[in-house]
């Protein structure tokens, strides 16, 4: 079970987060937390729903309006989202660079450009030597 399965009828969604359940009611049609329905339209609430609820419950009595409440869960919810994407991208983007053949690396040409290489090789040095002569006036 995870913290998204809907298992908890409403008294005991109340009770754990330390509630009246007409109160889990009127947050559900204000849209601050939506549990999941039965087929006879009974609410479930997962384990993330009764944080949802104790999170309410702590911002009201900071002073926070139920508008301000809601405002703050949907942003909380945003990033979350953003973030678990960000995760993924970041493991599809390992996983390539990783997987691709001939990976490339990068390195400074001695004119300062910026010169491609495949992965294992290095820059080949020039091993000429130049004599310095001040110019005679």
């Amino acid at each position: 079970m995870d913290e998204n399965t809907q298992v908890f009828v409403i008294s005991i969604a109340a009770e754990l987060a330390g509630m009246h359940p007409q109160t889990l009611r009127q947050y559900d049609r204000l849209g601050l937390v939506s549990p999941g329905r039965t087929a006879g339209k009974s609410r479930r609430y997962s384990v993330r729903d009764v944080q949802k609820l104790q999170e309410i419950a702590r911002l009201g009595s900071e002073g926070v309006s139920l508008e301000g409440i809601r405002r703050i869960l949907e942003l909380e919810d945003h990033v979350r989202a953003l973030s678990d994407r960000v995760r993924e991208l970041e493991s599809a983007l390992a996983d390539e660079l990783l997987n691709r053949p001939g990976r490339r690396v990068f390195a400074a040409g001695s004119e300062g450009e910026v010169i491609s290489m495949r992965a294992g090789t290095r820059v080949r040095r020039s091993n000429q030597v130049v004599v310095w002569r001040p110019l005679e006036r």
